[in-house]
């Protein structure tokens, strides 16, 4: 279990050899995927976009529009292979999304609906770079799970808690307010209780679409149509 970083807490971190090293190789993995998915404007995100990356880093690369689920597969099938496919709800709330892993460590993410606003920027919080970012190796603000906002550095980074701290937060990263103070709400609830687990997660069968099942588990669910209401 992840817990949140106390108030006032700052650090500096100096990375080693072998952690430059792995950022680079994930970067270059995450690179390779959003090349051939560049005409979808794809992100990375967390700490593959922030630098601040461990054996435990996975590769996440988002799309943040609605694209016919058959094109990114194509491409992503034809270029990589795919492993599995899953649909996810979160909450009865939130944006229905199409996860696709390449392997146990590297996915591709869509949603099924267009996005709200604050939905998007839940990508910029923890950190997201657009593929100019990296393949010049730049590398961008976030916060992790710690609630520690990360800020690169030449050596390494930066890293200071952000309770306290929205407005400032909110300013670096280019976002609003009020998720800033949702993610805290909802980080530090599951330092307290634990992942409480999701309202919907459907792994495909090999010869289901996404539409198909965003249609049976989704579209036809009463209280899934919660979000789907508020996005009217």
């Amino acid at each position: 279990m992840v817990t949140p970083a106390r108030v006032g807490d700052e650090r500096e971190i100096v990375y080693d050899e072998e952690r430059w090293s792995l950022f680079r190789a994930l970067r270059d993995r995450a690179r390779q995927i959003m090349e051939v998915l560049r005409e979808f404007d794809p992100v990375v995100h967390g700490s593959v976009a922030r630098g601040d990356v461990d054996k435990d880093s996975d590769i996440d690369v988002f799309i943040p529009r609605v694209v016919p689920s058959y094109r990114i597969e194509l491409t992503l099938q034809r270029e990589f292979g795919i492993q599995r496919r899953e649909l996810v709800m979160a909450t009865p709330w939130q944006l229905p999304k199409a996860h696709v892993y390449l392997d146990e460590k590297c996915s591709v993410t869509f949603p099924m609906v267009k996005p709200r606003q604050t939905e998007l920027e839940f990508y910029y919080f923890g950190g997201a770079a657009d593929l100019s970012a990296v393949a010049e190796g730049k590398r961008v603000p976030g916060v992790d799970k710690r609630l520690m906002l990360i800020l690169p550095t030449p050596e390494g980074h930066v890293e200071r808690s952000i309770i306290g701290q929205e407005s400032e937060v909110a300013k670096i990263l280019g976002i609003s307010i009020e998720i800033v103070r949702e993610r805290i709400q909802v980080l530090s609830r599951r330092a307290e209780i634990g992942h409480t687990g999701l309202f919907i997660q459907r792994e495909l069968g090999t010869t289901e679409s996404f539409e198909e099942v965003f249609k049976s588990e989704i579209l036809e669910n009463p209280a899934a149509r919660l979000r789907l209401k508020a996005g009217e």
